[in-house]
């Protein structure tokens, strides 16, 4: 029964949304485009043929393009770790923004919704504040996930009745715990010293800036294994947009659905935001805009949301750190002041799909 209904969808979308392998193939090739110039654009320059040359010459493999010392350093131990923590972040924050809004079967769902972001902050003030530090710089941004971890399963398992999830239940209680979050890291930033505090109003504005490749290696497992099984949701929340009643009745395990998409989105999420800071409206925009282009079959939605993820916030990374030069525009303002006024035409465009206008 399964199958005949997915035949029957993909039938009537297919006409409507066509050529989704080569928007993915154009969004690879874009994505490639802005990591070059991620690590190309600074105050030293690296041309992209230089760029190749030396990110190959680390695998033994040697063009005919001659670099400097100094290129190569720049390169690999400072602009190549930040664009590839750019690119998994804005891949992980995207894909959590497509997993929450399907379960949620709504576009304003927000990987901050459910209180990974707020608990993350919370996590990382936290530490700041006490001055904990058991295994040094990786301390932070342990404690920050963790706590990301930890307060979206507390709001996971405060909505469930009778064995289900209740979907407008767990938002209403991932708006109350994001209140409680953000009131607590609000008391510990008042009783915060100025350096304990310059280091939280950095972290908290979200950034790049700190990357490392301690900090990718730490980061990437989570991410990689959350966007190598996100795409096998995907069925599954296609049919899960017909209505819960409706996808129990085609046989599918909505509670197992539900508990797969809140987790990934909170280990990508907590994985992401221990690391960058809290940067907003990826999760939003990048959804939105790619189910606009490639239509709302999660199977393509999925793997496209990475790839436009990624690139969307290695470009915005790019003109935070290059239009004030020397001067650097934290990312996570950066994104606020493009998703801000995005957020507010989705919401009256959403309140006139609905006839509330």
């Amino acid at each position: 029964m399964i199958e005949t209904h997915s035949r029957v969808s993909t039938t009537v979308i297919a006409p409507k949304f066509v050529g989704r392998s080569w928007l993915i193939i154009t969004l690879a090739v874009v994505l490639f485009g802005a990591l070059l110039l991620g690590v190309g654009i600074g105050a030293v320059a690296i041309p992209p043929e230089v760029a190749l040359a030396i990110i190959l010459s680390k695998v033994g493999i040697n063009l005919d393009v001659t670099f400097t010392p100094q290129q190569m350093a720049v390169l690999w131990h400072i602009r190549l770790p930040r664009v590839v923590l750019g690119g998994l972040a804005g891949a992980a924050l995207a894909v959590s923004g497509a997993l929450l809004q399907g379960i949620f079967r709504n576009p304003l769902a927000d990987p901050g919704l459910i209180g990974i972001s707020s608990g993350a902050a919370l996590g990382a003030v936290f530490t700041i504040v006490s001055g904990v530090a058991v295994i040094g710089i990786y301390t932070l941004p342990i404690a920050a996930f963790l706590a990301g971890t930890a307060t979206t399963l507390l709001v996971y398992q405060l909505s469930r009745r009778h064995g289900r999830t209740d979907v407008a239940m767990l938002l209403l209680v991932g708006l109350a715990l994001n209140a409680l979050a953000g009131a607590t890291t609000g008391l510990l930033t008042y009783l915060a010293d100025d350096a304990q505090l310059r280091s939280i109003v950095f972290w908290t504005l979200g950034g790049l800036g700190g990357a490392l490749w301690e900090t990718v290696l730490a980061a990437a497992p989570l991410i990689l294994f959350v966007l190598a099984l996100a795409p096998r949701l995907g069925f599954y929340l296609n049919l899960f947009a017909l209505g819960e009643t409706e996808a129990r009745h085609l046989g599918v395990n909505i509670e197992w659905i539900k508990r797969a998409a809140v987790l990934m989105a909170a280990l990508a999420t907590g994985a992401t935001v221990a690391l960058v800071g809290p940067i907003g409206f990826i999760g939003l925009i990048v959804p939105h805009m790619v189910r606009l282009a490639i239509g709302p079959d999660h199977r393509w939605l999925i793997p496209a949301c990475a790839l436009g993820g990624a690139m969307l916030l290695v470009l915005a990374d790019l003109l935070a750190r290059t239009l004030a030069a020397p001067a650097e525009i934290p990312v996570g303002l950066f994104t606020a002041f493009a998703g801000g006024p995005f957020f507010l035409v989705l919401i009256l465009r959403t309140r006139r799909q609905y006839g509330l206008s």
